[in-house]
């Protein structure tokens, strides 16, 4: 099982409605390492790392309808592991 960093630009109404707790939530439940923060334009950025199987889970709930707010889009980039993280934080 190969270890991925997916960094994903969520756009929609995501901030301020519960998305990064439950992003958060998901992320734990999945054995990902990573954060969620809001960015200065109204989206939400994920970074997420741990098997890939488990990053394309993650990816499809982000993007299945049943979070908090509306997802209208998500934009995703697939890179190697970056070392330093240790749990799921929201920013």
């Amino acid at each position: 099982m190969t270890d991925v960093r997916l960094t994903a630009w969520v756009r929609g109404r995501v901030q301020g409605v519960g998305f990064r707790w439950w992003t958060r939530a998901r992320a734990l439940e999945l054995g990902l390492a990573g954060w969620a923060r809001n960015t200065d334009d109204g989206r939400v950025e994920v970074v997420a790392q741990g098997p890939e199987t488990s990053c394309a889970e993650l990816l499809g709930l982000l993007r299945g309808g049943n979070t908090p707010g509306r997802v209208d889009a998500v934009v995703e980039r697939w890179s190697e592991t970056k070392g330093g993280l240790r749990g799921f934080v929201e920013r």
